[in-house]
């Protein structure tokens, strides 16, 4: 774990509960309102924060070329492990500067952030807003899910808005395509949880 990734706080203390119940979400039912925004197979995508490798892995199975970044040890290891035989490039970084990318433009025509945004203040927000513009090919996508309600395992949190986020985008060249808001929590006894989702595309 990066000693400076401030939003891995506390699932230090849930490893194993954590990897076990995120590895056995099904795709297509917590990104749903995202699949309509995939690129053609294949095409490159980024997945941000991927925790316990499960989003990277059923998009590496439909035939993605697939980059994930994960800052918690734990979590990736388990990834590598669990999704060995998915040609996957696994990387130990962060949010918002994602150094390990480097600085060569347009690497991407998708970028799912799923479950991270929270985790973030508002100045590295808008700092990865930039770094996600400058990632994407130009008419590319990015996919971020917006937390709000009390924390979970991860306890460095904070909270989002959807108008803002979609405000703060548009000054790096990424207007809304799709914007959902106060959905509830796939998980039932997750009370006072909502999410909003957001497909943002990058200009031409």
């Amino acid at each position: 774990m990066h000693q400076t990734t401030k939003g891995t706080e506390g699932y230090e203390n849930a490893v194993n509960r954590f990897i076990q119940v995120s590895q056995a979400l099904d795709f297509k039912e917590t990104n749903k309102d995202f699949l309509d925004h995939l690129p053609p197979i294949p095409a490159r995508i980024l997945d941000l924060g991927a925790g316990a490798g499960q989003n990277a892995a059923a998009l590496a199975k439909m035939g993605y070329v697939v980059t994930a970044v994960e800052p918690m040890a734990d979590f990736l290891n388990a990834s590598r492990q669990t999704y060995s035989k998915y040609d996957i490039e696994w990387f130990n970084d962060s949010l918002p500067l994602i150094r390990c990318l480097g600085t060569k433009e347009g690497q991407f025509d998708f970028i799912l952030i799923d479950g991270v945004w929270h985790h973030l203040n508002e100045i590295e927000r808008v700092k990865a807003l930039e770094r996600l513009s400058f990632l994407l090919v130009g008419g590319g996508k990015c996919a971020i899910s917006l937390r709000n309600g009390p924390p979970g395992m991860g306890t460095h949190v904070f909270p989002t808005d959807l108008d803002r986020t979609i405000g703060q985008a548009k000054e790096y060249g990424l207007r809304d395509v799709l914007q959902l808001d106060n959905q509830p929590s796939i998980f039932s006894y997750k009370v006072g949880v909502t999410w909003g989702r957001v497909v943002l595309q990058k200009d031409f």
